[in-house]
C-alpha cells in the first residue's frame, strides 16, 4: 500500500450546548451525547474526555461509547488518543504491535483523522478497549479484568505512592469485569506473592500466574522502556479456564526513548530486571531467570532489531505525514516529526546493545 494508504475520517458532531458542557469541566467523566459518522454510516454515541494528566493538554483524548447501533468493529467502547506529547505519534501503536509480535495480549490500534463539528481535530490513535469484547474478539475464555490505575498496583503489601502499608491490597486496581469473588482472589494472590516461602515460590506461583506470559510482558516493558509500566499502565486478566493471570499493556506513548513529557530518555535508563514485587520474586527463581534470559536473547536477535522495526516505523510515518500537516495541534512541529523515525531507530540500536551487555551479567 505504501504511502497511498489513507486514514479513515471520523466526523464527530456534538451539539454546541453539549460541547460547552463537555469543556466546562474537563475533569468530569460524565459523557455527553453526540453523533459519529464513519464511511457514511452514522452512530449515536456518548463521548467523554479520557485520561488523567492528559486532559490538561490542548488536544483532548476521548472515550466513545456506542449505543445505536451498540457496536462498531465488534466493540461497545473505543478510545481516541491524541498522543499529544509523543512527537512521532507512533509510540503507542508501535508498542502494542511489538507486544503482539512477542506473544503478549495487547489492544489493537489504528490511526484515524478526526473532525469535530466540521473542523479538523487531527490525527488520533483509535484503541481497542480491554473488556469482555476484547476477550470475545480473540476467542478467549471469559474471566476477570482489573485495570491497574495507580502506583498501588505493584503486587506489594506496601504502597508505591506513600510507602505505607496498604489499607486494602486491591488498592490501585479497578474491576472492569468480574465479581467480588475475583477481588477476593486478587487480594489472596497479593498476600501469597509476598509471603510464600522462597523454596516453595517456583511451584506455588504457577497456581496464580502464567509465568511464560508474564516474562513476555516483562520483556516488552523492558525493551520499550516504559518506566511506569511495572506498577500501572496495564490490565490484569484472569482466564476462567486456566485460573491464571496474564498482563495486558496500556498507555505506551512514553516509550522508545521518550519520557511522559516527550523528552529524551537515555537508552540505559531502565534496568532489564525491571521493578515491582512480583517481578523481583519471579526473577529470584533460577529456572524463571534462565527462561527470561533466553526469551530476551530471542527477542533482541529477532523482533527488537532495526531491520525488523524500521520498515514498520517508516511506513507509519509516511502514512501519517500528510495528515499531520492538517492537524492544528501538530502541523507546526512537522520538522521534529520528520526526525523521529531516525531517533526511534537510534534508540533501538542503543537499547539493544545495552540489553545484550546486561544479559551477560544476568546469572
Amino acid at each position: 500500500m505504501g504511502t497511498t494508504e489513507r486514514l479513515l475520517e471520523y466526523r464527530l458532531f456534538i451539539h454546541p450546548m453539549d460541547l460547552n458542557e463537555l469543556r466546562q469541566d474537563i475533569w468530569i467523566d460524565d459523557p455527553v451525547p453526540a453523533k459519529l459518522t464513519i464511511q457514511n454510516k452514522k452512530y449515536d454515541i456518548d463521548i467523554a474526555y479520557r485520561g488523567s494528566h492528559i486532559r490538561d493538554f490542548p488536544k483532548k483524548s476521548y472515550q466513545v461509547s456506542f449505543y445505536k447501533p451498540s457496536t462498531y468493529r465488534n466493540a461497545n467502547v473505543i478510545h481516541l488518543n491524541a498522543e499529544y506529547k509523543d512527537p512521532s505519534l507512533l509510540r503507542n501503536k508501535l508498542s502494542f504491535d511489538f507486544f503482539n509480535e512477542i506473544g503478549c495480549l495487547a489492544p489493537q490500534a489504528r490511526f484515524v483523522f478526526l473532525k469535530v463539528n466540521g473542523r479538523n481535530e487531527g490525527v488520533y490513535l483509535e484503541l481497542e478497549s480491554v473488556d469482555e469484547r476484547f476477550l470475545a474478539n480473540r476467542k478467549l475464555q471469559a474471566g476477570s479484568i482489573f485495570y491497574a490505575v495507580d502506583g498501588d498496583a505493584n503486587f506489594s503489601l506496601m504502597s508505591d505512592l506513600d510507602k505505607e502499608v496498604k489499607k486494602s491490597l486491591t488498592f490501585g486496581y479497578e474491576l472492569q469485569c468480574g465479581t467480588e469473588e475475583d477481588e477476593v482472589h486478587l487480594h489472596q494472590m497479593i498476600i501469597d506473592i509476598n509471603t510464600i516461602a522462597r523454596e516453595d515460590f517456583e511451584k506455588k506461583i504457577q497456581n496464580y500466574i502464567d509465568v511464560d506470559k508474564y516474562l513476555r510482558w516483562l520483556g516488552g516493558v523492558v525493551f520499550t522502556q516504559n518506566f511506569d509500566g511495572f506498577v500501572h499502565n496495564y490490565a490484569l486478566y484472569r482466564s476462567k479456564e486456566t485460573g491464571l493471570y496474564e498482563i495486558i499493556p496500556w498507555d505506551y506513548d512514553a516509550t522508545w526513548g521518550r519520557d511522559v513529557n516527550g523528552l529524551e530518555m537515555e537508552s540505559d535508563y531502565l534496568r532489564i530486571t525491571g521493578f515491582n514485587t512480583l517481578t523481583a520474586r519471579i526473577l529470584d527463581v533460577k529456572t524463571f531467570r534462565d527462561q527470561y534470559k533466553n526469551l530476551l536473547k530471542d527477542i533482541v536477535n529477532n523482533q527488537f532489531t532495526v531491520d525488523n522495526l524500521k520498515p514498520k516505523i517508516v511506513k507509519m510515518h509516511a502514512v501519517l505525514r500528510p495528515y499531520l500537516l492538517l492537524d492544528p495541534y501538530k502541523k507546526d512541529s512537522i520538522d521534529q516529526f520528520d526526525e523521529e523515525p531516525d531517533y526511534i531507530c537510534r534508540y533501538i540500536g542503543e537499547r539493544s546493545a545495552f540489553i545484550k551487555r546486561e544479559l551477560e551479567l544476568l546469572h
